[in-house]
């Protein structure tokens, strides 16, 4: 999924960095200042929701705008809940190129406000 956002995102002209392990993408968080995250559920190590937390306990990035695609079409409500809680939004594979790029675009005037 990394590889194939990454290069839809860049057909559409946005600058896009990637990581393929929450380590690695609360580094790039930290320093890159990223205006937005699309980041999947299920990753290796620690799943988004764990990255999720992990970056909102860090200092200047409460606010950044986050979405966690998956497709666990049955996720818990207790996971969905508290996603939400942490600002963040839920969206179901697959994302298609319209669905990708109208949601990076979402997420990008929320980071702008």
């Amino acid at each position: 999924m990394t590889e194939t956002f990454q290069r839809m995102l860049a057909m559409e002209g946005y600058r896009v960095l990637t990581a393929l392990t929450a380590a690695a993408g609360l580094k790039t968080a930290e320093t890159a200042r990223p205006h937005a995250i699309i980041l999947d559920l299920r990753m290796p190590l620690a799943d988004g929701l764990q990255f999720l937390r992990m970056l909102r306990a860090k200092p200047g990035q409460t606010a950044t705008p986050v979405a966690i695609v998956t497709g666990d079409y049955f996720l818990d409500d207790a996971v969905s809940s508290e996603i939400r809680s942490l600002g963040a939004e839920v969206r179901f594979k697959p994302l298609w190129l319209d669905d990708l790029v109208n949601l990076a675009r979402k997420l990008l005037l929320k980071a702008a406000h």
